[in-house]
């Protein structure tokens, strides 16, 4: 068992590096760096959501509200006050951060529905105040947001650059999670997922705990949200809308719930849907993922990468 264990942690090591020396060259193979940095940037929101659902067994309907604050604060800091991009991001983080220890202070203590709608009616809020505040710009959002200099020395203003530090960003998030899930922290957070009163009965203070999760995914996903208005140039409604909660959570489990592959291939492969489908079925296109949602809970709960591992360990 042991020696199959390590084999595995092997496999899964080549699979990666493979994988991030694919992702490094593809701006030199015909992928449009700006499609990558967009599918990347959603990857973290995939992987940051994962880390509360997937290892925690918290289910947010309201996650886009982290998002796009950060995208927001990122975008209002970077274009009026003259931020660089660093502190620009470090900022979008903290704002989510913060917004989640609120949100999680008042969710944290209630479980299943009353929980996801607590986060949803939160993230109704966010939207509101996003509508109405006059920095925001309304419904016609933030634009114009310049990439500007990394430390004041680096132009992003190069979409090359811009990919490496999405890049860059990406693989630190990964195995920042990867680390955090393999903790005795991590631990403790899957025991909470899979039997909650008996975590408690072994003396772990859950709500702390949980509440940790809520704010380190809110974070991330506020990461997310900072990167995507830095790549873009713009924060618009639509980051902090309810249905991107609701795509997130597609793509969470369409590539794989509580695996570390899974996010990222879901991210993957709805931006890329959406790319791909919007010039040719307009919003149709938003049907056809509908279709794609039910056809994965119905057919394969534990999506690509899930059934994947669980056909691996049917053949042994």
């Amino acid at each position: 068992m042991a020696l199959q264990a390590t084999t595995q942690t092997r496999n899964a090591r080549i699979a990666w590096a493979v994988l991030f020396a694919l992702l490094a060259i593809a701006p030199f193979v015909g992928l449009y760096p700006v499609f990558m940095m967009k599918a990347l940037c959603f990857a973290i929101f995939a992987c940051a959501f994962n880390l509360l659902l997937g290892f925690t067994g918290l289910l947010s309907f309201g996650h886009a509200c982290f998002l796009g604050s950060a995208a927001y604060a990122t975008g209002w800091l970077v274009r009026s006050a003259g931020l660089t991009p660093e502190l620009g991001l470090i900022a979008g983080v903290g704002v989510a951060a913060l917004l989640g220890l609120v949100v999680g202070l008042i969710a944290i203590r209630r479980q299943g529905i009353y929980f996801a709608m607590i986060t949803l009616a939160m993230a109704q809020m966010v939207y509101f105040v996003c509508l109405q505040a006059p920095f925001t710009g309304g419904e016609d959002g933030l634009q114009g947001v310049p990439r500007g200099k990394l430390f004041g020395v680096l132009p992003l203003g190069s979409d090359i650059a811009m990919y490496y530090l999405v890049l860059a960003i990406f693989a630190a998030v990964f195995l920042g999670i990867l680390r955090i899930v393999h903790s005795p922290y991590g631990q403790v957070l899957k025991a909470i997922r899979e039997n909650e009163p008996r975590a408690i009965s072994l003396g772990y203070d859950v709500d702390r705990y949980k509440l940790l999760a809520f704010v380190l995914s809110s974070a991330l996903a506020g990461l997310a949200g900072s990167l995507k208005t830095l790549v873009l140039g713009f924060a618009t409604l639509t980051d902090v809308h309810w249905s991107l909660s609701g795509e997130v959570i597609l793509m969470t489990l369409l590539g794989g719930l509580g695996t570390f592959a899974g996010p990222v291939i879901g991210a993957f492969t709805i931006i890329g849907l959406q790319n791909f489908l919007a010039d040719r079925v307009g919003s149709w296109v938003t049907v056809i993922i509908g279709v794609i949602f039910v056809v994965c809970v119905i057919a394969f709960r534990r999506g690509f990468v899930g059934e994947l591992i669980a056909w691996q360990q049917r053949k042994k």
